[in-house]
């Protein structure tokens, strides 16, 4: 008897293994800007495609003055819903017999080994598309703090302490919820030119931890980022502002084993799917146009898929905004620099 990659990789605990280092490696939830917990988990899991999350609106109305005749204004409070889309993805690596024996190593070891990195990254893509169709979708404006010009750049369209601070301001006296910020790394490299970045290290051995005005940095070249027009964005968070939630379902096997015997060496396959959510708290899914941009792999038409892909997260009609600006913990700010 030979051992298969089957007889090696248990789907059960690969799946549960790769969803954790996910998360561990995610420096969404490292910076508490994501937040998993059991409510988006059973979300993600739950029945149909969209989660819905129903909350009640802050109270409003003036007071009234105490009288001696009369009866008070009863006010009510109001039933909102903010609305999650599902996500369901799937990824299959293989190898062959040959590859193992002219490299005198294992690559499907590797592959196993290399998953969580895999989905790591995929989440980070997922989450900037998302922000790009957020700041296009309706009632975001309020959100955006744009100043940025095509020419005659001076101190006043370039990132600094100083515009930094006026994009906090996009929140108002909630300004202090932004922990973190999400940048291109030309920007951060900028930044630290002009010794604006602190490096801290949480712990020996750990690697250093940008921090820009006790804001703590996310690097990721997803970021959108104009190097000719030296225009770029910066994402201001605050903790909590994103929903992460891993879902199963009974019927979908997220780990499978797979060989093909007929291949001349014989080729083993690893596939990995995922269900998940990731959304940005009090912007719902409208769930309005889901179509496919023509080129992308598997079509040359538009086409409607069964969950949105990264081009339809970036569709500002699938979006809208339910809660009130201050309590979306999420601002975009669009700079020049130099």
């Amino acid at each position: 008897m030979t051992t298969r990659i089957d007889d090696i990789i248990q789907p059960e605990v690969f799946t549960d293994y790769t969803i954790k280092r996910t998360m561990e490696k995610s420096r969404l939830l490292e910076t508490g800007i994501a937040e998993n917990n059991q409510q988006f988990d059973d979300l993600a899991s739950g029945p149909n495609k969209l989660a819905h999350m129903p909350y009640w609106e802050d109270l409003s109305g003036e007071d009234e003055v105490m009288k001696d005749e009369g009866q008070m204004a009863v006010g009510k409070i109001e039933a909102e819903e903010d609305i999650a889309r599902k996500h369901a993805r799937v990824k299959a690596y293989g190898a062959n017999g040959l590859s193992a024996l002219l490299s005198g190593d294992d690559p499907m070891g590797a592959i196993a080994e290399r998953y969580a990195d895999y989905w790591n990254r995929r989440m980070q893509e997922v989450l900037l598309s998302t922000l790009e169709g957020i700041f296009n979708g309706t009632g975001m404006d309020d959100k955006v703090y744009d100043i940025t010009a095509a020419t005659s750049v001076s101190d006043e369209n370039l990132i600094s302490a100083t515009t930094f601070l006026d994009a906090l301001q996009k929140m108002g006296d909630a300004k202090d919820e932004l922990t973190g910020v999400m940048m291109h790394s030309a920007v951060e490299n900028y930044l630290a030119k002009n010794d604006l970045i602190d490096y801290i290290q949480p712990s020996e051995g750990s690697p250093r931890v940008p921090v820009f005005l006790n804001k703590e940095v996310i690097v990721d070249d997803g970021v959108p980022y104009d190097n000719s027009e030296k225009e770029g964005v910066a994402y201001l968070f605050g903790a909590g502002a994103i929903a992460w939630g891993n879902g199963s379902h009974p019927n979908i096997q997220q780990t499978e084993t797979y060989r093909d015997a007929k291949a001349y060496s014989g080729e083993d396959v690893l596939i990995n799917r995922r269900i998940f959510l990731l959304h940005p708290r009090g912007v719902k899914w409208t769930e309005y146009n889901l179509a496919r941009n023509p080129g992308t792999t598997g079509s040359t038409a538009e086409e409607e898929l069964p969950f949105p892909s990264n081009a339809a997260l970036e569709e500002g009609d699938n979006w809208a905004r339910v809660y009130e600006p201050k309590a979306i913990k999420v601002v975009r700010f669009e700079f020049n620099i130099e």
